[in-house]
């Protein structure tokens, strides 16, 4: 007698790239991220570039979490593949920094506490749980890949930056000739993670997190930069 078949609605789950999941399941958090005051205010040209300047410092501290455990992730079966040098964007932040701050825009520099909370984040998950700091990688490369290029051409235009220049390097990937398909390979990557289901949905549990602590910070960028009445 054959063993029973899984449920229809499991196998359809089982069947669903897990690419495919990890995006349809956090959906309303990457929205509510969108679309937050502060970045709609930001996209709009509604904002100085005093505003843009704090919001890339506040991308400074996140990215210096992800890209500093990344050395000792290198070997990680879960974390390792996907760490690609193309993607590292510490140095570009720093360029974009002294170009809209001088040589001395660290000094006094603090970051937002929705902010340290979320490098915080990252840094734990990084020494303690590959997978999610999978999560975080994914959650915040491939949206400068594709969001990320938004903001780019409205700050070009808006504060007259060099198309692809000083100010905006933080979202050139000089490395990826071909975005669409280093996106799919990275897509790829996700489908093959090397871990359970149970494993597969904290991860997407974590992804959600993510776009939850990036909200967090939008929202106190947004108390910082009110547009006036």
């Amino acid at each position: 007698m054959a063993a029973p078949s899984s449920t229809p609605s499991a196998h359809a789950a089982a069947s669903v790239p897990f690419s495919t999941l990890i995006r349809t399941a956090s959906h309303e958090q990457h929205t509510e991220a969108e679309n937050s005051s502060f970045m709609g205010d930001l996209l709009g040209g509604k904002l100085g570039v005093t505003a843009y300047r704090r919001y890339t410092e506040q991308l400074w501290f996140v990215y210096r979490a992800l890209e500093g455990a990344a050395e000792a992730l290198a070997g990680d079966p879960v974390a390792g593949p996907f760490l690609r040098p193309e993607l590292v964007r510490t140095a570009e932040l720093e360029r974009d920094l002294t170009h809209l701050g001088g040589p001395s825009w660290r000094t006094g520099l603090e970051p937002l506490p929705a902010t340290a909370a979320y490098a915080d984040r990252v840094t734990e998950c990084a020494a303690r749980w590959p997978a999610g700091y999978v999560a975080h990688h994914y959650t915040r490369y491939l949206g400068d890949l594709s969001g990320g290029q938004i903001i780019r051409g409205t700050a070009e235009k808006t504060w007259g930056f060099t198309r692809k220049g000083d100010g905006v390097r933080f979202y050139v990937f000089e490395g990826i000739g071909n975005p669409a398909a280093f996106k799919r390979e990275y897509r790829e990557l996700l489908d093959a993670l090397p871990v359970d289901d149970l494993e597969k949905q904290r991860v997407v549990d974590e992804c959600k997190r993510a776009f939850a602590l990036n909200t967090a910070v939008f929202r106190e960028l947004g108390e910082e930069f009110p547009l006036s009445a």
